[in-house]
Parts: C-alpha cells; structure tokens; sequence
C-alpha cells in the first residue's frame, strides 16, 4: 500500500456519500494518473439513472477515458471502496488498468478474490496489482449503516 492510498480512498468514499442522497448503494470510485492527478470519479448511480451498469467503477472509468481522450488507462490506478464485481473486473481489464485498490471485501459478489478472482486469473493476458483492505472498516461501516436503514 502507499501513502497516497488513503487519502485517494478518503475521496472515493466522499463520492459514496454523495449516493445515498439518490438511494443508491454507498459505492465510490477515483481514477488517477501515475502523477497522481484525479481523471475521473464516480458512485453508484443504477438507482438516480435506471442505468444497470451505473456501477462506481464503471462511472469512474468513463469520466477518467473522456478526460483522456481514450480508452486505455494503462497508467492509471482505480480506486473503489468496495471490491469490484465481475462486470467491473471486467471493465478494470478492459480499461489496462494496471493497479486497483479497495476497501471493503464483497462476500457475495466481490470478483477480485472473495467469491472470484477474474482480476487475476491466469488466463488473463493483463497483470493488475491488486491493494485490498484500504480503510476497509470505514468502507464497510458505510456499506453496512446503508442496509441498516432499509432493514
């Protein structure tokens, strides 16, 4: 882990408490250059949208290509406070991103090596170094207050 990792994790978690405001899941995600500039954020926004692939990430990685011009974030670091699912693994190797930090493991979808690893699946021709646990009880606790309140 380095330094800048938390602080980079306190952003991402300030975009999951901008999405509870829409009922959306408290999901934030921050996309870097290797000089560590912000290319792009997002949160969860399925619910503000009706967009099923309004996933953090998902919306994190987009804002980051458009600032780029491009498609490859092949020098870029994703941030998300939660441990991405298949769909934004997915969307990590389809990226290049060669760096992905988390905060909280995801125990029922979680594709980055709870439930699966598509991240770092062998057969994967992309390596993506993987930082898992960054500030993972305020991740979770965020996570877990959410569902509380709709319980």
């Amino acid at each position: 882990m380095r330094r800048e990792d938390t602080a980079l994790m306190a952003l991402a978690l300030a975009e999951a408490r901008r999405a509870v405001a829409t009922g959306d899941v408290p999901v934030g995600a921050v996309v870097v250059d290797r000089d560590g500039t912000v290319l792009g954020t997002g949160r969860n926004e399925r619910a503000a949208t009706g967009d099923p692939l309004a996933h953090a990430e998902v919306v994190a990685l987009r804002a980051a290509a458009a600032a780029r011009g491009a498609w490859r974030l092949d020098d870029c670091t994703l941030v998300v406070t939660l441990e991405p699912c298949v769909m934004c693994a997915g969307a990590v190797l389809a990226a290049r991103i060669p760096r992905l930090v988390f905060g909280a493991w995801d125990e029922k979808a979680g594709a980055v090596g709870s439930v699966l690893d598509v991240i770092r699946d062998r057969r994967v021709p992309h390596d993506v170094e993987v930082v898992a646990g960054v500030a993972a009880e305020e991740c979770a606790a965020l996570l877990t207050g959410f569902f509380a309140e709709r319980r």
